[in-house]
Formats: C-alpha cells, structure tokens, sequence
C-alpha cells in the first residue's frame, strides 16, 4: 500500500469533488485535480478499493466506502482546522494557507489537534467558508447558489470562496469578498459582474473569475 500520504490526498479530494453537488468524481477526473497521469491513478485506484476505502468499476465513477468516508472526514478536519489555526492566531490571509496545511495536516497528534479545536472555540467552517467535519466525521450542507447563477436583486450571504486559485482569493480580498459577508447581486450576466455590498452605494466588479468560485445562500 502507497504511504498513509498519498492515500490521504487521494481520498481528501474524493470526498471533497461531492461536498457542494452529488455526482461522483471519475479517475479522468481524480487525476486532472491531482495533476497526475491517468495510469497512475488507475492503479492507485485499485489499491484502494483492494484496501476497503473505495468501490469502483472500469470506467465508471468512484465512490468512498463507510471506511474511506471517515478517514477521508477525518483528514479534511485536520487540513481545515489548521488553515483556521494559521489564520486566527498566526496571521495568514486565506490564499496562503493552502500549501502550510498540507504538510501540518500529516503532522499533528490527534490531542493537539483535539485542544488546536477547542482553542479555536469549535468552528463549524475554515476561513475559505468550507464545513469543518466534527470527531465524529459529520457535516452539514446548506442551501446556496452559485454567483454566476444567481439572478438580479438576489440578496445573500456569502457562503464559500473557492481556494483553488490564489491569485483569484487575492484579488477578491482587495474587492472586499470575504466569507459571511452579505451582498446584493446586481448583474451576473456577462460581460458584467457587479454586485453591491450591503451598507455600500457603489457596485463592485468583480473579476469573471469568480462567477463559478462564489457560493451564496439561496
């Protein structure tokens, strides 16, 4: 079996592809966000369904077993805690903490992690607005929609920002985007993407980007 890692890595983004919508990721898919190539996957594939964490059938989609659902939530609750960890108490801004928790997520015992959680008062998401699993692996999803699909004069709050691109969360920190904040959207059909925050006169525009990297409250 390949290092505790790697396999972590491989499950965190099968549980991660179906937080937000139900389809199932493919190994195309699995290998496009793990910037690996198609055969690599593959086998790895296999060695985890041979290991109980995955079912999956040549050529179709891959679904994690009870087992690798709770080792995937698991480490997803580390990798999260500690981006809230480095943002509350050591200063980082949300498009920098990405690449630190994926090194400390591997590191830390379980009884740091545990009083890391409590100093932290228990919070429910990560600075990026993604749900925090609690111990016991649980989750809940909310009602949103996507920026790009939200109609004019929908009025919400911000849910969650993508953290794939950092660049992107830059930009939107300087817009004045950040998680909970509520706004007005103004237009989402292009070319335009104006929303307006609330206590403001004035439009923002926001780059295209974000059309499919905000979600909002429905």
């Amino acid at each position: 079996m390949p290092s505790s890692a790697a396999v972590d890595d491989y499950l965190k983004v099968v549980y991660q592809h179906t937080e937000w919508q139900d389809e199932r990721i493919t190994p195309s898919q699995l290998a496009q966000q793990l910037g690996l190539a198609p055969s690599s996957v593959t086998e790895m594939v296999q060695k985890l369904a041979a290991a109980g964490l995955v079912d999956h059938r040549r050529y179709g989609p891959i679904r994690l077993t009870e087992g690798g659902a709770h080792r995937a939530a698991a480490i997803v609750r580390r990798h999260r805690l500690v981006e809230t960890w480095l943002v509350r108490e050591y200063g980082y801004t949300w498009d920098e903490v990405h690449d630190e928790a994926e090194i400390l997520e591997h590191a830390l015992s379980d009884r740091l992690l545990d009083r890391i959680d409590a100093q932290l008062g228990r919070p429910r998401f990560d600075p990026h607005g993604d749900a925090i699993p609690d111990a016991a692996g649980r989750t809940e999803r909310v009602p949103f929609i996507m920026l790009g699909d939200a109609p004019a004069g929908h009025f919400a709050r911000v849910l969650r920002v993508s953290d794939r691109d950092p660049q992107l969360l830059r930009e939107l920190d300087r817009l004045g985007v950040d998680v909970g904040r509520e706004l007005t959207v103004v237009d989402a059909t292009a070319p335009a993407l104006d929303v307006r925050f609330a206590g403001d006169s004035d439009a923002v525009a926001l780059p295209r980007e974000a059309y499919d990297a905000i979600w909002l409250s429905a």
